[in-house]
């Protein structure tokens, strides 16, 4: 390993110099600092992160706590966040919870024990209004964002999340105005906020049409392709007349329109469908889905940018981004519009054009 005394004695100077040298020191000369940093690179030195840490007082190191990096919404804000922060001179330690909160409560603490300079957190979600571990972090004063919507046992740190509630709302209007009135909602796990928020969007939208919000199209689906399928296959048995599907996210959606493609169900002349989120999976289903389109990239940017402020101490507040309405060919008119349809095998509609250059899943 090559050491600083190793430079020196190659340079004919002192190890303080080239110390000095490779920190930028303004009382050492840009002719020499540029010849040490030469040399130390033809040598293959490699700053030693720890020693450097003391000095500086700083790791330059990031905790990032998510459930898991295949998840589709937060893997495209990982790479945001990871692009920002080496841009900056931080290394990223990640660390993986799969939403239980006894592994959140481990990694939190790993990573205080490590001395991080900042933390980005993906709440696993409680129904708790405390929790001792954010509560241990809010005393550590550790600069803290959270990659989501607060809840009570957080609601002390400041975060980027999206306004779910208005991209929801506009999501069943949009239902709405192609005729539908009997629009059935697959809702999100009941302890995660940005699905009350989702579900609140559903029920104002219906509302101001003049629609009562039926709780008996409401079904309980959580996150995933499986339990899409699940509830879709309880919807058909409960609520036959449904000419509309709403969904918690993507996943969900593809899951539910699985089933009803499967049970010769054509969308969206039958049955509409819509999602929420834009993964890349979304534009590319049987029948491309209509969704509203969460901006992955730009909140990990903006994640990373008030981490950043926080770093320098500065006064910071949360970021709600805007989630656009992204219309595919998943929806349609109501069939009562059209003339009651018999269910058929018929093929799925193709997807829409794309403008060129255009990516729809960032």
């Amino acid at each position: 390993m090559i050491r600083l005394k190793d430079i020196a004695a190659r340079a004919g100077v002192s190890v303080m110099t080239v110390s000095k040298a490779l920190r930028d020191a303004p009382d050492i000369s840009e002719a020499t600092k540029q010849r040490i940093r030469a040399l130390a690179q033809e040598m293959g030195y490699t700053p030693n992160a720890s020693a450097r840490g003391l000095r500086c007082r700083s790791s330059s190191l990031l905790g990032v706590v998510i459930p898991a990096s295949t998840h589709p919404i937060l893997a495209r804000m990982l790479l945001a966040i990871e692009e920002v922060a080496s841009q900056h001179g931080f290394d990223i330690i990640l660390h993986h919870t799969r939403n239980e909160p006894e592994r959140e409560q481990v990694a939190i603490r790993r990573l205080l024990s490590r001395r991080v300079d900042g933390l980005l957190i993906a709440p696993v979600y409680r129904l708790e209004p405390s929790a001792p571990v954010y509560d241990e972090l809010a005393r550590a004063g550790v600069p803290t964002v959270l990659l989501g919507h607060r809840a009570a046992f957080c609601r002390d740190f400041v975060s980027v999340e999206t306004d779910d509630l208005e991209a929801s709302y506009t999501l069943t209007r949009h239902l709405l105005e192609l005729g539908h009135r009997q629009i059935a909602f697959l809702a999100g796990p009941t302890v995660v906020p940005a699905a009350q928020l989702r579900l609140d969007g559903w029920r104002r939208a219906l509302r101001e049409a003049q629609i009562e919000p039926d709780d008996r199209l409401v079904f309980h689906a959580g996150s995933t392709i499986e339990e899409g399928q699940k509830a879709a296959a309880q919807l058909l048995q409960e609520a036959p007349q449904v000419t509309a599907i709403q969904a918690h996210n993507d996943l969900v959606a593809i899951g539910a329109g699985t089933v009803l493609l499967n049970q010769g169900l054509r969308i969206p002349q039958d049955i509409s469908l819509v999602g929420f989120g834009n993964i890349l999976s979304a534009e590319h289903f049987r029948v491309p889905l209509t969704t509203a389109r969460q901006p992955k990239w730009t909140l990990g940017i903006a994640a990373m940018d008030l981490l950043l402020r926080l770093l320098r101490r500065e006064r910071v507040e949360s970021r709600q981004l805007p989630c656009p309405l992204i219309v595919r060919a998943s929806t349609g008119p109501a069939r009562q519009a059209q003339g009651a349809q018999a269910p058929s095998q018929a093929a799925p509609p193709p997807a829409p054009a794309a403008a060129p250059g255009q990516n729809l899943s960032l």
